[in-house]
């Protein structure tokens, strides 16, 4: 085999690898949809509705840095975690379930109820108080 067949050969089989390490890659970075809402006098509305399909929802309150990561629990009440990370004040990833959420900065962990699983954060996450009143989930931010 001659130099340029040799060349050219492994080049498409090194672009091949590269490219499917680079679509496998992809598939974690798989963000979750935001529900975007409103704060008025330090209160975000969520439709209850919002829940029908998954007991878990992004939220991205307009003026907000961080989302808050809104989760519907077995008794009908509401948990509202801040998702930012208490070590380095760094936007949290959410898990696909809001079964957890992670630190791509360096590494910390928290499980659904906001606690602290793997440092080196080592305080739980800002938790918002919820109520529902007509059909609407009010997250209280004050």
């Amino acid at each position: 085999m001659d130099r340029r067949k040799f060349v050219k050969q492994s080049c498409t089989a090194c672009l091949a690898v590269s490219a499917g390490m680079v679509i496998g890659s992809l598939s974690s970075c798989a963000t979750l949809p935001t529900y975007k809402a409103a704060m008025i006098n330090h209160k975000v509305t969520v439709p209850v509705d919002l829940f029908a399909n998954s007991n878990f929802q992004l939220i991205q309150p307009k003026g907000m840095y961080y989302n808050i990561g809104l989760r519907k629990e077995a008794d009908g009440t509401y948990t509202a975690l801040l998702l930012r990370c208490t070590h380095a004040d760094n936007q949290l990833v959410a898990s696909a379930n809001g079964a957890g959420y992670t630190c791509n900065l360096h590494g910390s962990k928290f499980n659904q109820e906001g606690q602290v699983t793997n440092g080196p954060a080592d305080r739980s996450l800002k938790r918002y108080p919820t109520q529902v009143e007509s059909n609407q989930i009010i997250i209280n931010i004050a």
